[in-house]
């Protein structure tokens, strides 16, 4: 009896998903062919030297991996075989992926892991906070690494105030871990000898899991976690996690990370100061510019009140005040000039000389007095007559009774 190939491929689907040994399998191969989706899975293939199997990843195991292959890598892939129905073939479903020859390496790193978080060295509450404000930080690190040099440049932009001392150490090889044990001891005398070390940073580049290992070693661990001086751990790259990250009071991704983060405190605290020097300035500015605007105030006041403008006030008013006085004393002058004219024509009007002048005459006697009656005068007296054109003399023939015809040679006489 003829069955369908969707009827089939379920029966195999079945079969394989009945066999325990294809349900949880570990695969050792070369990977080839390495495909990383836009949704995040990756597809790739695994083989040897006699045979090849599809293999595919799902983003969210993808997303758990801290090491991903690159095409030729030996790896050994964990997960379950399948069958995917659309083109009827079968492949591996990983789920974990690691380097293959390192299983035992990775075993012993979960199991040391295990044992010191059982210790409860991994406990957040016995991590101690770094120093705010540190003023000697002790690197341990080889001194011919790259590290090193990423360390000093970034103290040296970040916190230059900061005293730097090198505890020079191997960082790979078999005697890497006692050597680093070795450097944190060495810190631990310097600074309980008399220059105290505020934070210790234990750093080294990135490598592969066998060039990280001494910082996986139990007993650099222990050193890291029994030090009286907070440890900052900047080993590796991001990716890259040991256990010294874990036992360490602080792990940085990078040893630049490391660095900034042994002297975030004390560049916060610089920013929260420059910050509080830009308000006082600005405070200053501002109160400088409200007293100035203030002395600009008096200053015009002062120009007001100045004695010396007082004084230009005072000069014009004298000036206007010399002009009123010039100018009232030319009008007295000219009034009393027509006064004074108006009373010489009063005077000339009155003078006797005017009546003089229409033909009479004024008689005086010998002593000046003017004779204007007959009666004053005696026969034979001088008397002097004076008129318009001159004065002359005269002598009285007659007494008053004889006055008509006295005036009468006076008038001839005057002829």
């Amino acid at each position: 009896m003829a069955i369908t190939v969707s009827k089939l491929t379920a029966h195999l689907v079945q079969l394989f998903e009945a066999d325990n040994l294809l349900r949880d399998v570990e695969v050792v191969g070369e990977v080839s062919n390495w495909k990383r989706a836009s949704s995040g899975h990756s597809y790739f293939r695994l083989k040897d030297g006699g045979a090849a199997i599809n293999a595919v990843m799902w983003k969210s195991s993808a997303g758990m991996q801290r090491w991903l292959p690159r095409e030729g890598d030996q790896v050994v892939a964990h997960g379950y075989v399948g069958v995917y129905p659309e083109n009827g073939a079968y492949q591996l479903y990983v789920n974990r992926l690691q380097p293959a020859g390192r299983g035992q390496l990775y075993v012993q790193l979960e199991a040391l892991k295990e044992k010191l978080r059982l210790a409860g060295l991994f406990e957040a509450g016995r991590k101690r906070p770094l120093p705010a404000t540190p003023a000697c930080i002790g690197i341990v690190t080889s001194p011919d690494g790259a590290a090193l040099r990423d360390l000093l440049r970034t103290l040296a932009t970040r916190w230059p105030l900061v005293e730097v001392v090198l505890f020079p150490t191997l960082v790979q090889g078999p005697e890497a871990a006692s050597g680093i044990v070795a450097a944190l001891a060495a810190a631990h005398r310097y600074s309980s000898g008399g220059t105290p070390i505020d934070t210790l940073i234990l750093a080294r580049g990135g490598g592969s899991i066998e060039d990280l290992w001494p910082f996986n070693d139990e007993q650099v661990a222990m050193a890291v976690a029994q030090s009286p001086i907070p440890v900052v751990s900047g080993v590796g790259h991001e990716t890259d996690f040991t256990v010294v990250d874990f036992v360490a009071d602080l792990r940085a991704p990078t040893p630049t990370a490391a660095a900034e983060a042994a002297v975030r405190g004390a560049v916060a605290r610089q920013e929260l100061l420059g910050a509080r020097l830009q308000q006082q300035q600005q405070r200053i500015r501002q109160r400088v510019e409200q007293e100035r605007r203030g002395l600009v105030r008096y200053s015009v006041r002062l120009q007001r009140l100045h004695p010396q403008r007082r004084l230009d006030q005072l000069r014009q008013l004298l000036d206007e005040r010399e002009r009123q006085l010039h100018r009232m004393a030319r009008q007295a002058l000219l009034q009393r000039g027509e006064q004074r004219l108006a009373v010489l024509r009063r005077l000339e009007a009155l003078s006797p000389l005017r009546v003089l002048g229409r033909g009479y005459s004024i008689v005086q006697n010998a002593g000046g007095g003017v004779v204007t009656a007959p009666a004053e005068v005696t026969a034979g007296e001088k008397l002097t007559v004076r008129s318009a054109g001159g004065s002359y003399g005269v002598a009285v023939l007659q007494p008053a009774a004889a006055l008509p015809a006295a005036l009468g040679i006076l008038e001839r006489e005057q002829e």
